[in-house]
């Protein structure tokens, strides 16, 4: 093969580049013994007709389009990786042409990685706050972890505010029973704004076995068919129970937790939730560094490498959907739209992240960041330890190379994090100039 020209433009490149007639022979061949199969000649049998007559009677070069697509990845090697050229995306022949030799040339057009001009990405000044655990976030997590012992008793007292009533209701307009108004053995927490406002107020003073009417007036802003309206709900009352919630004192300590008193439990809960905090922090940090890094970065970018993020994200969300059971088109039906309108929901943050890709590819160029084969391996080995795997499982399911790209990645990120300066928040500046 023989490149006879290569042009960039912009993100585009074209390559005309001259095929091998024994190569071109060998794709037109493979087209032919494929096709035979379905043809039917007079006189043959279906798939014996002989390639000379099929040219004959549909052109001479009837499989060069077919035989063209059996040998374009070795003319894609030869003509685009080879040379060194980064290309992206999915390339397309735009011309062929066919001289009187049986001579084939063709004009491949590809994207091409985008040139990108680094901006400042060392020694920027980004927000970062300081950790800090309240009074109140200990208290809720302390909360959190009596209810969790809290224990469950059925009264044999009328229903007050804090318990459960385990109700039958059905709701009537004008006497007819509406959509969506009935209910059975329902566990209502009185007290907990679950139900339409005035309704759990009435069911307070009910014992088990009590039925009675509740007048309820729906809110203006209720769906369009109740709003406003005026209704009963016929409530029978089938159980009520409370929550005996522990005290909070050292003996709840002793009986939750591995300490002996309440306020040790306390100070573990507010170092983990310190350390929690911090960690956001410093991953909030990071991602206002890189982005404020890319923000930096001059680069035309092509719209490849934006749809290739955007099928990434995609399917990453997919996924994600999946665990819960849930496919991509149901979700987009739920929120109203198609897959077109999840995909520009999407493009936002492809197009943001295409260009943190680029710009972190281009510091590692510039900085010259290397991996070596030991690093390589320990990542490998923490893989195969975290997912309970052989290390040459995982070495046949994951290619060295998309690990050092990923390590070499970190580090970039970490130069440009190392680098910045940690600057108050604005809120928090004039909050104590106040």
């Amino acid at each position: 093969m023989n490149v006879k020209n290569t042009e960039r433009n912009g993100n585009q490149t074209t390559i005309v580049v001259e095929i091998d007639k024994e190569l071109m022979e060998s794709g037109v061949n493979k087209a032919y013994m494929k096709a035979r199969k379905t043809i039917m000649l007079p006189g043959f049998r279906k798939g014996k007709a002989p390639r000379k007559m099929i040219e004959s009677m549909y052109g001479a070069h009837v499989f060069y389009d077919d035989g063209l697509e059996e040998i374009f990845p070795e003319v894609y090697k030869f003509a685009v990786i080879d040379q060194g050229i980064k290309a992206v995306g999915r390339p397309s022949i735009t011309d062929m042409d066919i001289n009187e030799d049986n001579v084939v040339t063709i004009t491949i057009t590809t994207d091409v990685y985008p040139e990108v001009t680094l901006g400042d990405y060392k020694g920027l000044e980004v927000e970062k706050a300081e950790a800090e655990v309240t009074d109140a976030q200990v208290d809720a997590e302390l909360n959190r972890m009596a209810q969790n012992v809290a224990s469950v008793e059925t009264v044999e007292r009328a229903a007050e505010m804090g318990d459960t009533a385990n109700i039958d209701f059905e709701g009537f307009d004008n006497g007819v029973a509406f959509d969506g108004g009935k209910g059975d053995n329902f566990d209502l927490k009185l007290g907990s704004g679950s139900f339409v406002p005035g309704f759990e107020e009435q069911v307070v003073g009910m014992s088990a076995g009590e039925e009675k009417d509740i007048n309820i007036t729906f809110p203006e802003d209720y769906h369009e068919e109740l709003a406003g309206k005026a209704v009963v709900f016929h409530v029978k009352c089938n159980k009520v129970t409370t929550t005996n919630v522990p005290a909070l004192d050292d003996d709840f300590a002793k009986d939750a937790s591995e300490f002996e008193t309440l306020d040790e439990l306390k100070a573990d809960i507010r170092a983990k939730a310190l350390e929690n905090a911090q960690k956001q922090i410093d991953s909030a940090f990071e991602q206002a560094a890189v982005e404020k890094a890319a923000e930096n970065t001059t680069v035309d970018m092509p719209a490849s490498l934006v749809e290739a993020e955007l099928d990434s994200q995609m399917e990453r969300f997919a996924y994600q959907l999946q665990m819960s059971g849930y496919s991509v088109e149901q979700y987009a039906k739920m929120m109203g739209g198609d897959m077109n309108t999840m995909r520009n929901a999407f493009r936002p943050a492809a197009e943001k992240q295409a260009k943190i890709n680029v710009t972190l590819d281009k510091i590692i160029e510039t900085e010259s960041i290397t991996v070596s084969e030991e690093e390589v391996n320990a990542e490998l080995e923490a893989m195969a330890k975290q997912y309970s795997l052989e290390l040459e499982k995982v070495k046949s399911m994951v290619p060295a190379d998309e690990i050092e790209t990923s390590l070499k990645t970190r580090k970039a990120v970490k130069l440009i994090v190392d680098n910045a300066k940690a600057v108050a928040p604005a809120k928090k500046e004039a909050a104590d100039k106040e």
